[in-house]
């Protein structure tokens, strides 16, 4: 066996696939003039380290649940002028997660909250930042099922370790006062802790009717935006 072919296989077994794809082009480039040691090292491990990036890149945004992928670049900032984008690059700087801020898309359906949520979202995850997102709906009967199990502290600390959770929908159906609760101690727990972004459909106004107690819908909100 050759010496080049050799290679192949050691950085096969090695696992460095990018590198093995790039050694034909690296032997090409390299009949134009001899190339160091060191500078063939440093373009075939850019190559790997650049691979493997882009990899983790594509897993964290696979396992972050998003209903979508879109960016900021993908809304259209014409069509919905009241949204403002310098407001909206800077939460997609994710600065908001060094102070641990809350955002609330609100707005009726249509208007681009989900987009703009999950923008953030899969800037974060992109930076491999451990996001998720989730459907109100969805995480209500989680939590229900949780209740009827006597697991309530498991699904907080479940959903309290994400840096970012994202919590689309409030609003379009009611929750009973005990999944309320823990909705609520989920959202204290994670406040000052970990940023959280929440879309609604329903002024604050409203929250009790949707949480059925004005009590803990004011405890919510005020975990939320304080």
């Amino acid at each position: 066996m050759s010496a080049y072919n050799q290679l192949l296989n050691n950085l096969g077994t090695l696992k460095l696939p990018k590198m093995v794809e790039m050694m034909p082009s690296l032997m090409e480039s390299a009949k134009g003039g001899p190339l160091s040691v060191v500078d063939s090292l440093l373009a075939l491990t850019d190559a790997e380290i650049a691979f493997r990036d882009d990899r983790a890149r594509k897993i964290n945004i696979c396992v972050s649940s998003f209903p979508y992928v879109k960016t900021l670049k993908d809304f259209d900032f014409t069509y919905q002028p009241q949204v403002n984008k310098a407001h909206m690059e800077d939460l997609c700087s994710l600065r908001l997660l060094t102070t641990a801020s809350n955002v609330v898309f609100m707005g009726s359906p249509g208007v681009g909250k989900t987009h703009l949520a999950v923008s953030i979202g899969v800037e974060a995850a992109s930076q491999r930042i451990s996001t998720y997102f989730i459907n109100f709906s969805t995480l209500m009967m989680k939590i229900k099922k949780a209740v009827a199990e006597k697991r309530e502290e498991e699904i907080i600390k479940h959903y309290l370790k994400y840096s970012l959770l994202i919590i689309d929908e409030i609003g379009y159906l009611p929750v009973d006062k005990a999944s309320s609760y823990v909705f609520f101690q989920l959202i204290a727990a994670r406040y000052e802790k970990r940023s959280t972004i929440v879309t609604t459909n329903q002024p604050f106004a409203k929250w009790g009717e949707v949480f059925g107690d004005s009590v803990i819908a004011s405890a919510i909100i005020d975990r939320l935006v304080r």
